[in-house]
């Protein structure tokens, strides 16, 4: 769990506790205001989220193998993260841009205009496919249960609910401000941005979806932003429906042992934030 200027990792021990891990988020939006614009913010924010999601994999990973002793648990260091960035976007941008582009140009569409529509569309379906594919796996299961099980605690949170993993099992599974939806979004909002690039030569292709990833990518966390501070607006919700029916794949029912996990991290970002009985006061990104 996080907000503007915390984050939080809990994980069940296998001796049935569960751990918590606070931790503070020093922003390069908080020491300049350039880094705050539209876009820019949104390119910033993708970069700490990937960040945090690496170092609260190690601190699970770590108290999964680990022993009891708080000394054993050591967080990736910078190198290790870098390392773990490049593997991680590498596949991304093989799979989700640079593969779609050359698929499409193999296939001989000569009209710009379609190739753009026939490069998303090939995209979107790899990412529709990548998911169906990965959620065969029984280890995901669980993941998704505890990724439906963080939508839970937020939406429950949200709605100033009393965070009990009785009463937060009855909120839903599905949340606005889902990376799942971010990603999805990313590849729509793709095709007007190259749209734009027309049909350049293969190499020319492949940078430029390299290259406008970041500018892509902050675009769609607006979209995501705007669409979670609007939430009862019928249109927008309208609007982002296929980002929402998409996490069905991502999600699963959690157990209310999960949910009390969830609860947990939760519970302690709001706790370094110094929230009071307002919800509203922090905007838990989930």
């Amino acid at each position: 769990m996080r907000t503007p200027s915390n984050w939080a990792v809990a994980v069940r021990k296998p001796n049935g506790e569960i751990a918590e891990v606070t931790r503070v988020i020093t922003s390069p939006m908080a020491k300049r205001r350039v880094y705050r614009l539209p876009v820019i913010r949104g390119i910033i924010a993708l970069g700490e989220s990937l960040t945090i999601g690496f170092r609260a994999l190690a601190i699970s990973a770590n108290y999964a193998a680990a022993s009891d002793d708080p000394e054993e648990h050591v967080e990736l260091t910078r190198g290790q993260l870098i390392f773990a960035f490049a593997i991680a976007i590498g596949f991304a941008l093989a799979l989700f841009k640079i593969g779609p582009a050359l698929i499409t140009t193999w296939i001989g569409i000569e009209t710009t205009s379609w190739f753009v529509v026939i490069e998303g569309l090939i995209r979107v379906g790899i990412f529709i496919l990548y998911l169906f594919l990965i959620s065969l796996l029984p280890d995901l299961k669980r993941l998704f249960q505890y990724h439906a099980a963080e939508h839970k605690a937020i939406n429950a949170y949200e709605a100033g609910e009393e965070l009990t993993p009785e009463r937060v099992q009855r909120f839903s599974l599905i949340h606005p401000r889902c990376g799942t939806a971010f990603l999805l979004w990313v590849m729509v909002i793709a095709i007007f941005v190259f749209a734009f690039f027309g049909r350049p030569a293969w190499y020319w292709l492949i940078l430029s979806r390299i290259l406008m990833l970041p500018v892509i990518a902050g675009l769609a966390y607006e979209l995501i932003r705007f669409a979670g501070k609007h939430q009862s607006n019928t249109y927008v919700m309208a609007l982002l429906a296929p980002g929402l029916w998409l996490q069905r794949l991502t999600t699963r029912q959690p157990s209310l042992d999960q949910i009390e996990v969830s609860i947990r991290a939760l519970e302690q970002v709001l706790e370094r934030e110094n929230v009071s009985e307002t919800p509203t006061k922090v905007e838990v990104m989930a």
